[in-house]
């Protein structure tokens, strides 16, 4: 069966997939990165074709110690046109030190404001409420605007909260309203713990849309119970054009030292198995797959592990007679 020319009507021609390894990925991983393979990485992903990708957190280094090289990823990596490089903002400290970046000239496009649906869960992951999030989130907006910089406000546990449950609609549209209001270009719906199944994305997914129909959202789906890519092809085929995923479905909660609050995987949707599977339907990424994978297994290196890309093992799906060795720049690998 060859690869479809066009995707089916209720797919996108083209997406941009974001990479979120080097940071939503690396949060949980407990050994730090040394700096120089996260930029070797970053540049790694970058020259695969991504057009978007997080780079890393300014998230204080005492709960985040993965990323208190934050400045020096930044001032390190290369840099292409046309590429968005995203950063985590907790906080007005953190834009701070964000700000000294942009003024020296190596800062970032976008970054990402995230409040929980669930007040119990981001009292539990930001210790804030949410009115308290969004009267500082709105002064980091403010100022952010003032310096060019595009917003994406996330609102986590869309789909379920690991400790209240159900989350409400209303909860959700609250506080994405609040972001669209405060001037967010981009809304990000976060899937915080993979509880989503597809019905529920595409009920979801259609009350956001008729309550807000020019708004620009973001598919972030969490594989903790193995749902990241299935739920992601859903949300695209109620016409999202963007969507998170990261190499070898790596990351989840962040690594504080805090008790775990849900059992099983954490990590993203994987990047290669998503990307793969939506070139395989006809769906432009504009990602090179060869360089992807290569990215892939220096991931693996890098962290010393196996990591959850069933492509990786196999490779892209093989539309033409090749040698057992040679397909699509894959080499063979034992496992």
């Amino acid at each position: 069966m060859a690869t479809l020319s066009n995707p089916p009507a209720s797919l996108p021609e083209s997406v941009v997939v974001c990479e979120c390894w080097a940071r939503d990925g690396l949060q949980a991983m407990p050994v730090l990165v040394p700096t120089a393979q996260k930029i070797e990485m970053i540049d790694r992903i970058t020259a695969a074709g991504f057009k978007k990708l997080e780079v890393t957190s300014f998230s204080h280094p005492k709960l985040l110690p993965q990323f208190a090289d934050a400045e020096e990823v930044l001032r390190g990596i290369s840099r292409r046109p046309g590429v968005s490089h995203v950063v985590l903002m907790p906080n007005e400290r953190g834009f701070d030190r964000l700000e000294t970046c942009q003024k020296e000239g190596h800062g970032a496009e976008e970054i990402i404001l995230m409040i929980s649906s669930s007040e119990r869960h981001n009292l539990l992951n930001f210790r804030m409420s949410h009115a308290d999030a969004m009267a500082e989130h709105a002064r980091v907006m403010r100022r952010a605007h003032g310096l060019g910089i595009r917003i994406i406000g996330c609102a986590g546990t869309v789909y379920g909260c690991p400790v209240g449950g159900d989350v409400p609609y209303r909860d959700v549209a609250r506080i994405v309203r609040f972001y669209l209001e405060e001037g967010a270009q981009t809304i990000m719906l976060g899937d915080t713990t993979g509880m989503a199944n597809p019905l529920q994305v595409r009920r979801r997914l259609g009350e956001l849309r008729a309550d807000f129909p020019g708004a620009e959202f973001i598919a972030h789906f969490h594989d903790t119970r193995g749902t990241g890519v299935v739920n992601s092809v859903a949300a695209l085929e109620q016409g999202l054009r963007y969507v998170d995923a990261s190499l070898g479905a790596i990351g989840g909660q962040p690594a504080t030292g805090a008790a775990k609050y849900s059992a099983g995987f954490t990590g993203n949707a994987c990047t290669e198995d998503l990307v793969a599977l939506l070139e395989e339907m006809g769906v432009r990424t504009g990602i090179d797959l060869a360089g992807m994978l290569e990215a892939g297994r220096r991931a693996e290196e890098v962290l010393g592990q196996r990591l959850r890309s069933n492509v990786i093992r196999a490779g892209p799906v093989i539309h033409a007679e090749s040698s057992p060795h040679k397909e699509a720049g894959v080499a063979a690998r034992p496992g």
